[in-house]
């Protein structure tokens, strides 16, 4: 997943490297204020986007890393994390979910993005799940990579082949080390993937607990400059809303710690399925209900989540 790589690095960061990390950290206007906001529940939900933007790579960046050559800002992840008394939870909104988009209809989730930039992807999320989302965090594609190089490459385990002419994934089953361009090409798989988004956010998850192990290993942690490179790697590719500091990103980061080390709750929310064609729009996703709704007052009254065991 294009963002949850970059969180584990901020929480291992320790006290001497506070000062400088704070003032890296770049910031965005990402979060509306406009009639109508839900109000704010019990606890913190994090907005958390990795952009497909493309807008940065080179043309040989862009065949390396298979994403063509389409300048449409969308969303390649979006999540949404809670936390508050009862640990964290952390829900994946597949980007084919069929939404209403302030202004533009009834479209895809990932959309907002492009029509509107982080600030209408917020106010979809808010409107659509009737939670208020309190930060923002954001990481592109090419962030992405380097993060995972930096930290040369990250282990993963498939259970079966995994091949995907679009993403370039050709990985086979078993357990392996995967570089940034690799990792981004087993996080994008969907097509030959029979589970299509749902597959993908599933991975997207899996690929923050192998993130997870390989900060909490010696060789990094307890190496001052190596820690150091990663952190810095990590907070260029970041981009945070304006009332966020470095000490509500350790927050953010501690959270998704617990997550990756199975102390918090991962799923994604109930869609129904199969998908269905919408003439204008394509194969969709509707969020399924009453599953969805009571996911989502969980979250607004900081309970513990209803599950089904998706992690």
């Amino acid at each position: 997943m294009t963002l949850l790589v970059l969180v584990v690095a901020v929480v291992a960061v320790g006290a001497w490297l506070y000062v400088s990390s704070n003032r890296q950290l770049r910031h965005m206007d990402a979060l509306a204020d406009y009639a109508g906001r839900p109000a704010a529940g019990k606890g913190t939900n994090w907005l958390l986007v990795g952009s497909d933007s493309r807008s940065t790579l080179t043309p040989q960046q862009r065949r390396d890393l298979h994403v063509g050559n389409n300048q449409v800002r969308n969303t390649d992840t979006i999540m949404v994390l809670h936390y508050g008394e009862h640990g964290p939870a952390l829900v994946s909104l597949p980007r084919d979910s069929y939404v209403p988009i302030p202004g533009h209809g009834s479209r895809k989730i990932n959309e907002a993005y492009a029509d509107g930039g982080p600030k209408l992807l917020t106010r979809t999320v808010e409107q659509a799940t009737g939670l208020r989302i309190d930060r923002y965090a954001e990481v592109n594609f090419l962030g992405f990579v380097q993060v995972v190089d930096a930290l040369d490459g990250v282990r993963l385990c498939l259970d079966k082949p995994l091949r995907d002419e679009k993403s370039g994934a050709d990985f086979p089953a078993g357990c392996q080390e995967m570089n940034g361009t690799q990792a981004l090409a087993f996080v994008r798989a969907r097509y030959t993937d029979p589970d299509g988004d749902l597959g993908r956010v599933k991975r997207q998850r899996q690929l923050l607990g192998a993130v997870a192990d390989e900060m909490a290993a010696p060789d990094v942690y307890l190496d001052p400059s190596r820690l150091k490179r990663v952190l810095d790697t990590s907070l260029a590719a970041l981009t945070v809303d304006d009332g966020a500091d470095m000490a509500r990103v350790l927050d953010m980061g501690w959270s998704m710690k617990q997550i990756a080390g199975g102390g918090g709750t991962a799923t994604t929310v109930p869609v129904m399925r199969p998908g269905v064609m919408v003439s204008g729009v394509g194969s969709v996703l509707r969020w399924a209900e009453p599953g969805a709704g009571r996911l989502f007052q969980a979250l607004r009254n900081d309970d513990r989540i209803p599950t089904s065991g998706d992690k």
